[in-house]
């Protein structure tokens, strides 16, 4: 302790300039993860006083209520597509676009990162599946005779988790792509020389032994942007597939949280299923970074 105070005080100017961080990080982070973990082991209406039930959420979660292990399974099976698969798509994307003309490289960046920074864009593709004869999908199908009435893409819990699978991948080029634009842009080219002279004989040694150690930072970051954004999906979902899903097919974790945080205001309840989507996410973030680490 003594050694911590003596290096406080001979760092004070640096602990000083980043005091204001710490400061709102600690107040809108670290205080609200402590305030969710407390009531996690309460019953909370939003009216009355907390009361303590221990460990009966937890409890609750697994033996009691079907739904939530529902969203479990559709949360994991999510996660563990769109996630990778998103992350895969936006570093090889702003690989390839990297290699063009700055003008080129411009638009074509524009034109992959729009769908996610237009709001409802996913929007279009409730048309395009409508489950009407007047869905894009249906009446081509109609057309050519491969079916002989509309399907109800969004209302069968068959298609349902797929088409969502793809609406969201379709929008997934966000911040982790530009993220990795960046990365890219920002290798100074003596490297690839060096390596050349070094033995790198091929685009795909660049990639392993160049590029992708020198990136390893925007690697983590677009990580952790792939992972928050599986976990954490409920808008696009709910808005394709309806509030109340058929068999909860799309039913996620988060979805149970906003049902009882925000309509049933049972908020020891979703505390509790908030603390464990964060230890999931972390333990998965963690697994991400060690893996990230033997890059090169």
């Amino acid at each position: 302790m003594k050694a911590f105070w003596l290096e406080l005080k001979e760092k004070r100017v640096s602990y000083l300039f980043v005091a204001p961080f710490l400061l709102v990080f600690a107040l809108f982070v670290v205080v609200p993860i402590a305030i969710a973990i407390g009531l996690s082991f309460t019953y909370f209406n939003m009216i009355e006083p907390p009361r303590w039930v221990g460990w009966s959420n937890y409890l609750a979660l697994f033996l009691e209520d079907d739904v939530f292990l529902i969203a479990v399974k559709n949360t994991l099976l999510f996660a563990a597509i769109t996630g990778p698969l998103s992350y895969a798509l936006c570093f090889v994307f702003a690989w390839l676009i990297n290699e063009l003309k700055p003008r080129i490289r411009a638009v074509l960046t524009l034109l992959f990162y729009a769908p996610s920074i237009s709001a409802n864009a996913f929007m279009i593709w409730t048309v395009l599946f409508s489950g009407d004869a007047y869905g894009y999908i249906n009446g081509i199908l109609l057309y050519w005779g491969i079916i002989d009435k509309p399907v109800q893409w969004l209302v069968d819990p068959r298609w349902m988790m797929p088409i969502v699978i793809v609406v969201v991948l379709w929008m997934s080029l966000g911040v982790s792509f530009l993220t990795f634009i960046a990365g890219l842009q920002g290798i100074d080219p003596i490297y690839y020389e060096a390596g050349a002279i070094d033995g790198v004989r091929n685009r795909w040694q660049e990639l392993w032994y160049i590029t992708l150690p020198m990136m390893k930072h925007h690697l983590m970051f677009g990580a952790i942007i792939s992972i928050t954004n599986s976990f954490a999906a409920a808008d696009q979902l709910q808005a394709l597939t309806g509030t109340a899903p058929t068999d909860w097919a799309t039913w996620t974790i988060v979805q149970h949280i906003n049902d009882y945080g925000y309509v049933r205001y049972e908020m020891g309840y979703a505390s509790a299923m908030a603390v464990l989507l964060f230890i999931t996410m972390v333990l998965v973030q963690r697994l991400v970074q060690r893996l990230l680490r033997r890059i090169g």
